[in-house]
């Protein structure tokens, strides 16, 4: 398709046509532009057109010069410049109109060598012999373009400001439009204009540098003709106020900038410099001004203060209320740009408020894990998120004076009776005693996250379902106490082989055959791989084939190291997990079984304490304490998990033997002592499909699966969950052979580590490898 440049450049060249019968050959074309319309585009043009030169200054390297050596260049006698021979010299007069050729004896003298060509030559000019004009040449259905060209004087400047770009329309794609200043000054622009406008908002400085003087007054022109602002007199201010506004024609910018808001990040700070008007009503919108949405923040951030003074009823009251008047802000702009997280802490704290309006203190044990898991454990969850929304002391103060109005009463009186009808009737966990042998086949993997609270192993539950994978869940009783060094070892596929003898300050048990203590884990260790499991670090997936204990994910420990801060990684280390167990299915692991010891408890500014003194306790933890021979207390006691007749005491309620202390465990509540296990699985997939053999001939890899699978694709990348690190020259299937080949692209890789992957349709990773490029060879 031709473009406007062509069609000029054609109709300039053409100008030069005569018939050989009646006329000589003119001796070159003249183009005069008294109003240098075309001027910005001539260095443009001096490069597609070799026979062009220009009146000017004397610069022959640019085919510039005065008219006498002008005069020269055609005769061919100019040593300095020579032009084509088979095309008419065209001469570029800028500031020189045809009339100023014509009356030669009034003729200025530079033009004078000039004059005598109109006559030998042929001007380039409009069929009623005028100056061809950037408008005319557009719109004339007699030498020009014929196109809808707007005439006003907005459009013809803004027409002469985009000459550069509109050389480059295709004339083809302009038939049927109407071309007016719109159009023009969009050609100078990104073609988005509200984007631009954002863009300059929030960084006016740096979008002018970027803008080339027609690009700058494009801009202009378009924010006068749409946005009625101009950017040289109004300024970046005024704009950011009217974005606030919203008002039409501002409305779309502030719905464009509502979209993405991250992408302009100083437009708040702008805004801010810009006050917003008084309210006239009720109904003025003023949520367009961050100030305004500071305001609210304020004022939610005295009333959750002021939860502190009243009872727990009037307080779930108050904080339903407060998410019905401040919820509408969640959806705000300011919200997704983090400026809003006691908005976004209230709709969890009103959560909190309606699981903890009903008590779960009653009947035996296990009537409270019924209530517990089914709806109860979502306060947890509600306290964890909405400590996650909140980064300031002084936010962290108002949503920690909620969680102590709403939480801390509900959880007490739970952990009251759980530890009072245990007393009565005994601890419902199992004990030692009537821990059955693992009956695991090969091809399982045990994977042990250590405080896998029930709250945060329904929300692993999702995580895994999202990823196709299969998950059922059971649900029991932690080993008391709810500790790493008593729970764990309860957990493990070797624990029939693990006993307690007389009761030490760590809980710890030992190596039934020997007595070696397990305080360490080297011993945990030894005794698992002693029987046939492997112990795998959290990179390694091991034998397959076999069966497999796996630990990562410590939760427990980010909680004693972070305190309430635990709640803003919960869902980092929870995506560990997903990972590691799609790891392990992908490298053949038939089922991967996660377990845990124990859950906690969490409470900013601290858990209650309650007095132990120091007299009577061999060790005193966070919940429980192991006492000393012959101490007499009023402490409730109870038997050890792995020796009954050895007992230690547990903090009453939810309090603490330590001052200040917000994340703890050990003793006796649903939070710490009611635990979820998961046994996940893959699809079919990811049950059949295995690799058995990869082999290298040069760069090209050949594949073996246990079983063909249709379907089934094959990749190599340097980082097996990252498919833009491929590095195959095309992806292969399997189809019905168990064996499938690629190429390597990159010879430079060569004895270097990387990834064979299997995949499903959905780009879903089924199977890995590790393999050394060429290694074969």
């Amino acid at each position: 398709m031709a473009s406007i440049s062509d069609k000029l450049m054609e109709s300039v060249r053409s100008s030069a046509a005569y018939n050989a019968n009646v006329q000589v050959a003119p001796a070159c074309i003249l183009w005069p532009d008294g109003d240098r319309q075309w001027e910005p585009v001539v260095p443009r043009l001096l490069q597609e057109l070799p026979e062009l030169c220009v009146l000017g200054d004397y610069d022959p390297a640019q085919r510039t010069g005065p008219a006498i050596w002008l005069r020269v260049v055609i005769a061919d006698k100019a040593e300095d410049t020579k032009l084509p021979s088979d095309r008419k010299p065209i001469l570029y007069l800028p500031g020189v109109r045809r009339q100023d050729l014509r009356a030669v004896e009034n003729c200025p003298d530079h033009l004078k060598p000039l004059a005598e060509l109109q006559y030998r030559g042929v001007i380039w000019s409009q069929m009623n012999a005028k100056d061809w004009t950037i408008l005319a040449f557009l719109q004339s259905r007699q030498g020009g373009l014929g196109l809808d060209v707007a005439a006003d004087n907005e459009a013809k400047r803004a027409m002469r400001l985009a000459l550069f770009r509109l050389l480059d329309e295709r004339l083809e794609l302009l038939d049927g439009k109407h071309l007016d200043k719109d159009y023009f000054n969009k050609l100078l622009t990104s073609g988005d204009p509200i984007r631009e406008v954002l863009q300059w908002i929030d960084d006016p400085a740096g979008f002018r540098d970027k803008c080339d003087e027609n690009a700058w007054r494009a801009f202009g022109e378009i924010c006068k003709s749409q946005l009625k602002l101009s950017p040289e007199r109004d300024g970046e201010l005024e704009a950011a106020g009217r974005l606030a506004e919203k008002a039409p024609p501002w409305d779309s910018v502030w719905e464009r900038f509502a979209e993405a808001p991250s992408r302009y990040p100083n437009i708040p700070q702008q805004i801010r410099k810009t006050a917003p008007p008084k309210p006239k009503g009720l109904f003025d919108d003023l949520s367009g001004w961050p100030q305004w949405n500071d305001g609210q923040e304020e004022a939610l951030r005295g009333e959750l203060t002021s939860l502190s003074e009243l009872t727990p009823e009037q307080a779930r009251s108050k904080v339903l209320a407060l998410n019905k008047s401040h919820g509408e802000r969640r959806s705000q702009v300011w919200a997704s740009l983090g400026m809003s997280p006691l908005a976004v802490a209230t709709e969890h704290l009103a959560g909190l408020a309606q699981v903890t309006s009903d008590s779960i203190a009653a009947g035996t044990a296990e009537d409270m894990l019924a209530a517990y898991q089914a709806s109860a454990w979502r306060a947890d969850d509600r306290l964890l998120r909405s400590l996650e929304a909140v980064q300031t002391d002084s936010d962290l103060n108002a949503v920690e004076t909620a969680l102590r109005a709403l939480y801390l009463p509900w959880a007490t009186e739970a952990a009251h009776h759980l530890q009072k009808v245990v007393s009565a009737d005994g601890y419902p966990g199992k004990s030692a005693t009537d821990l059955v042998a693992d009956d695991s086949e090969a091809g399982v993997c045990y994977l042990f996250i250590d405080g896998l609270r029930l709250d945060l192993a329904k929300r692993l539950a999702e995580k895994l379902e999202e990823k196709s994978l299969t998950v059922s869940a059971s649900v029991g009783w932690s080993a008391l106490p709810s500790v790493t060094s008593t729970a764990k070892p309860a957990v493990t596929p070797v624990r029939r082989l693990i006993q307690g003898a007389d009761a030490n300050k760590d809980f710890t048990p030992e190596v039934a055959a020997s007595g070696k203590s397990l305080q360490g884990g080297y011993q945990l260790q030894k005794l698992l791989e002693e029987q046939g499991w492997q112990k795998l670090s959290k990179t390694e997936n091991g034998d397959s084939s076999g069966r497999g204990w796996c630990e990562m994910g410590d939760i427990d420990h980010e909680g004693h190291e972070r305190g309430w801060k635990l709640a803003r990684h919960i869902d980092l280390l929870l995506n560990e997990a997903v990972e590691r167990a799609q790891q392990l299915l992908a490298a053949g692991w038939k089922q991967i079984r996660i377990v845990t010891d124990h859950g906690w408890l969490l409470m900013p500014g601290g858990l209650p304490k309650t007095p132990l003194a120091a007299s009577l306790s061999e060790n005193k933890w966070g919940r429980c304490a192991a006492l000393k021979p012959g101490a007499s207390t009023d402490e409730q006691l109870f038997p050890w998990f792995w020796n009954p007749s050895q007992c230690f005491a547990l903090a009453e309620g939810v309090s603490c033997y330590r001052e200040g202390v917000q994340y703890a465990h050990g003793g006796l509540s649903l939070q710490e002592c009611v635990t979820m296990s998961l046994v996940v699985a893959g699809g079919a997939a990811f049950r059949s499909v295995r690799i058995v053999s990869v082999e290298w001939k040069q760069l090209r890899c050949k594949v073996e699966l246990a079983e063909p699978v249709d379907g089934v694709t094959v990749d190599i990348r340097t980082h097996a969950a990252n498919p833009a690190t491929s590095q195959v020259a095309a992806k292969k299937q399997f189809t019905s052979k168990a064996a499938c080949s690629v190429v390597m692209q990159d010879e430079d890789l060569e004895g270097h580590e990387v990834w064979v992957v299997l995949l499903d349709d959905d780009g879903a990773l089924l199977a890995q490898q590790s393999t050394i490029v060429a290694e074969d060879n």
